[in-house]
């Protein structure tokens, strides 16, 4: 069951072109954002559609994978966890960011995609 703990699936879409950071310790970090989508008929029986948007980081080996084949648009598949972190604005005020690390990528839609 521990396999199971902090585990996230997510397939669906690149919101933007993936931002992509060489820090000084040599690690690379990648950061994007990836709309799921959920579909459903509502009461008038018209299909309606539900985006939720996740804020997806990933980290060396998988950034590298993120920076040569994720672009905008591009459906993916992530394998990961929840983190949350919190910082305080310049004014002081305490910020919670929950984000998901992606562990692995799979790569969908057409070869040719970027």
């Amino acid at each position: 069951m521990s396999t199971i703990k902090n585990h996230v699936q997510l397939i669906g879409n690149v919101g933007q072109e993936p931002t992509i950071t060489n820090l000084e310790s040599g690690k690379k970090v990648a950061r994007f954002s990836l709309a799921t989508n959920v579909n459903y008929k509502d009461s008038k029986g018209e299909k309606q559609t539900d985006t939720d948007w996740h804020t997806i980081v990933a980290w060396s080996k998988t950034a590298e994978i993120v920076e040569n084949y994720v672009g905008k648009g591009k459906e993916i598949g992530i394998v990961g966890k929840l983190k949350t972190r919190t910082y305080t604005t310049d004014d002081g005020n305490q910020r919670y960011v929950i984000e998901v690390v992606a562990d692995e990528i799979l790569l969908m839609g057409s070869k040719g995609d970027k």
